[in-house]
């Protein structure tokens, strides 16, 4: 086999490929094999049958073209290696002559990786945010812990601001109660936003067993976007209870014995937290910098299969958790199709140039990952999601929690997909490929303390 190589641009290259004919033999042999499984020939039996008789039955053609087939991605694969090239997806494939019993040639067209050269970013010099933990940081982290360890107390009276209330919802639109517009014993915090417009002016004031319908717009489900009368019943109304900021508490709450040791855990670690998003921030502003300095082209194919998986994230899973589609996100964002089209596209080509370039880099500076750091980057992802390292995350896809919605208890049922606000953060339109961004580690939970094991009294001996 020969080949030669035609670089087309800096992220593309034309392979010309000749392959003497006695090299299809293998090829060929699988072929007749494989036609020989297929057809059936009167006079002889299955899998018997002499290449002579399938060329005159079936043709030389049928033959030549499965040899061809089976063969390709080996040759392929061949002149990618001899010519040392670094390929980036399926290539483009054009037989320019095929000679029985003397010759196979063509062309195979592929984006490979451009050649990056990297300068000395030694000097690169960014500002970071400096790592301070006030007084109030420390109030808001441990109030967290405190509203975490609240109790709920039915109460006889109506419903306040801040209250726990068990309800039943039902939406109609156009009078019509809506096929999935009907949920039972869902539990709201007043005050907490994150149900419909309206429902906290409509559940306070009212009583267990009070009712009341106000109209509001929907956030997902079959009737997404449109106004809806809803009625709202309340079964329940509980009272939160925070427990004291003393010394009980934090022995409750944590390993520590006062409030002060509680405190001082709480402000390390912040301070850790703080100072890992400074390393990300640097991290970042430094890439940027080096970007900068880097001539990288892109790939047209690579650039085009990019941008439509970034859109196809952002769309079908996203938006879809939070209740809406791309024309209303685009409306609550206040932009067109255009602008986020332009955005997703830039967003795209700098993704796939920071990819190029940190790959450069880890070949340069010969970088790898040892076990150790692979488990840990696996639990700050894992702490991240709040999941466990070793738990199979749950299925996301609303159709699967709704029908998972009957089996669990009436405090644990998620509220109905129409209700939910979306969620103040703004979703991107997230890359396939791999990610520069570091994750941040969640704020490890105190442990609590632990009672100690009970002792089994030990067993009289019987008297004989």
């Amino acid at each position: 086999m020969k080949s030669a190589v035609e670089t087309l641009n800096p992220t593309r290259v034309r392979l010309t490929v000749e392959v003497p004919f006695e090299e299809l033999k293998d090829s060929l042999d699988a072929a007749y094999k494989k036609i020989n499984q297929q057809v059936t020939v009167k006079g002889f039996r299955k899998g018997k049958v002499p290449a002579r008789v399938i060329d005159q039955r079936f043709g030389r053609g049928a033959v030549l073209e499965e040899a061809v087939n089976d063969a390709l991605p080996k040759f392929y694969t061949d002149a990618v290696n001899e010519a040392e090239l670094s390929v980036l997806g399926q290539p483009e494939v054009d037989i320019t002559e095929l000679k029985d019993g003397e010759t196979l040639n063509f062309t195979a067209e592929v984006d490979i990786r451009p050649a990056i050269e990297i300068p000395d970013f030694s000097g690169i010099e960014v500002e970071v945010d400096a790592v301070e933990v006030t007084d109030e940081d420390v109030d808001k982290a441990v109030e967290e812990l405190r509203e975490r360890f609240a109790s709920t107390s039915p109460v006889e009276r109506a419903a306040e601001d801040g209250d726990v209330v068990t309800i039943d919802l039902e939406a109609k639109v156009d009078g019509e109660v809506l096929e999935d517009g009907v949920a039972s014993d869902v539990s709201y915090t007043i005050g907490s936003g994150e149900l419909l417009e309206g429902i906290d002016d409509a559940v306070k004031g009212l009583e267990a067993g009070g009712e009341a319908t106000f109209t509001s717009e929907l956030k997902g489900g079959s009737a997404a976007g449109k106004e809806a009368e809803v009625t709202v019943k309340v079964s329940q109304v509980a009272a939160r209870e925070l427990p004291e900021l003393d010394d009980e508490f934090a022995q409750l709450a944590s390993e520590f014995d006062t409030i002060e040791e509680l405190r001082a855990d709480s402000r390390k670690r912040l301070e850790n937290m703080k100072q890992y998003d400074q390393a990300t921030q640097a991290q970042e502003r430094v890439l940027e910098k080096l970007l900068e300095l880097v001539e990288v082209p892109v790939p047209e194919k690579l650039l085009e299969d990019e941008v439509n998986t970034r859109k196809h994230n952002l769309e079908h899973h996203q938006l879809g958790q939070m209740g809406l589609d791309l024309a209303k996100y685009l409306e609550i964002q206040g932009k067109s199709e255009e602008e986020f089209e332009t955005e997703t596209r830039e967003a795209a080509v700098k993704g796939i140039k920071t990819q190029f370039v940190l790959d450069e880099l880890v070949k340069q500076e010969k970088l790898n990952v040892n076990q150790e750091e692979l488990t840990e980057h696996l639990m700050r992802r894992a702490a991240s999601s709040g999941m466990s390292p070793t738990s199979s995350p749950r299925p996301s896809s609303r159709a699967a929690r709704f029908r998972s919605w009957s089996a669990r208890s009436p405090a644990a049922r998620p509220w109905p997909s129409w209700s939910r606000r979306p969620r103040s953060r703004t979703p991107t339109a997230r890359s396939s490929t791999s990610t520069t961004k570091r994750t941040r580690p969640s704020p490890p939970r105190p442990r609590p303390r632990r009672p100690p094991p009970r002792r089994r009294p030990r067993a009289e001996p019987r008297q004989r």
